[in-house]
């Protein structure tokens, strides 16, 4: 048997890791500014996190959740305490798409309605959703039992056009990962608030990529001052290990049967979980990503051939105005050094750990300052 062949895979492969940095079979070393698409929060091999996992290894790895699990419980209170969210409540499952999907679920059964909006270059998991979000003009695609619509991002508008009384609920990403770092404006969040309470319309925050401190807050909504029906995370959450959450506001009555899962919130994810917090928490890693990014960005907007720097804290895209795919080949083959890319194909984005070090940063500048001069030299 093989693999199925569906993922464009970068020639490395990797047999260590500690921090920001990846060694290959060969021990080349790589300093990682993207970490598996935000999944590493924490870096690499944190101590306190390989000793939670290991701790937990050693005791109980796994039980499904036919059990009562203190975990679950301790990891709730921990999460409602640094996200702010202490009067939701969270259901624990595997992946972003099954929190997404879980949310919409949820939305559901709570108004009964099957319409949901989106919006384009919007990415919300493995689904029908996600591939039918690639275009950009407003479509319109059956995602299991939901009709989805696609608006533009911060049109408000079109939005102001749609909004109406059989709509489920709105799904909105608190920075476009995939789309290429796209952010909604405080306004137009603020406008989602407004009009999806007016209509009974459930609000759905997709945080998968941008929450976790990523962005310079816990979440990356909460810039706009706002509170969400269901918000929903993963990747960064269990800094690698398969774990995901929906958080959910307390007008949503839970009932015996809902939702279900095997995997989710296992012991295992649950130790992961807790030690993520754990540091975020007693290394500040949320405000440190909040000053790191900001000088970042101000640095990149100083180099030549940028087209545009936009991003919030450790979350970054930038955007040539030409494919980077040459780009980045010689940031990985020349400076070892290992960036992520976007739909749109003149966008890297950057998406290392909290924890990354001023002097590796510095690495990556030097490195794209010298490709850049060498590509706009005169012939």
């Amino acid at each position: 048997m093989k693999t199925f062949n569906v993922y464009p895979l970068m020639p490395i492969t990797p047999v260590k890791a500690q921090g920001s940095y990846l060694w290959d079979q060969h021990n080349k070393k790589y300093l990682d500014l993207y970490g598996g698409h935000a999944v590493i929060s924490i870096g690499h091999s944190h101590p306190h996190y390989v000793k939670k996992i290991t701790d937990q290894l050693n005791n109980l790895a796994f039980y499904s959740n036919s059990v009562q699990n203190p975990l679950q419980e301790e990891l709730a209170f921990k999460l409602g305490e640094l996200s702010g969210c202490n009067n939701y409540s969270l259901f624990l499952s595997n992946s972003g798409a099954e929190a997404n999907e879980n949310a919409l679920k949820l939305a559901s059964f709570h108004n009964g309605r099957k319409k949901v909006i989106a919006f384009n270059k919007s990415f919300h998991g493995r689904t029908s959703l996600a591939v039918a979000a690639t275009n950009d003009t407003s479509i319109q695609a059956k995602v299991n039992e939901h009709e989805v619509i696609f608006l533009p991002l911060n049109d408000s508008q079109k939005f102001l056009d749609t909004i109406n009384d059989s709509i489920c609920a709105v799904i909105i990403e608190g920075i476009q990962g995939v789309g290429g770092i796209n952010i909604p404006t405080i306004e137009f969040l603020n406008l989602l608030r407004k009009k999806c309470h007016e209509h009974g319309v459930v609000l759905i925050l997709d945080e998968v990529q941008s929450g976790y401190g990523r962005s310079g807050k816990f979440f990356a909504h909460q810039y706009a001052f706002i509170e969400f029906d269901m918000i929903t995370v993963a990747k960064g959450m269990g800094n690698g290990f398969p774990v995901a959450g929906t958080l959910i506001a307390p007008h949503f009555e839970s009932k015996y049967g809902m939702l279900g899962t095997t995997f989710g919130g296992n012991h295992l994810a649950c130790a992961a979980s807790i030690a993520v917090l754990d540091v975020i928490k007693d290394e500040n890693l949320i405000e440190r990503s909040f000053e790191i990014g900001e000088k970042w960005m101000k640095h990149l907007k100083t180099l030549p051939g940028i087209k545009e720097v936009r991003g919030k804290g450790l979350m970054i895209g930038l955007e040539f105005e030409f494919p980077i795919a040459d780009l980045k080949n010689a940031l990985n083959n020349e400076f070892n050094i290992l960036v992520g890319t976007a739909s749109n194909k003149n966008i890297i984005r950057l998406l290392p750990a909290l924890t990354v070090k001023q002097e590796d940063i510095n690495l990556f500048n030097t490195a794209l300052e010298q490709i850049l001069l060498n590509q706009l030299k005169p012939v």
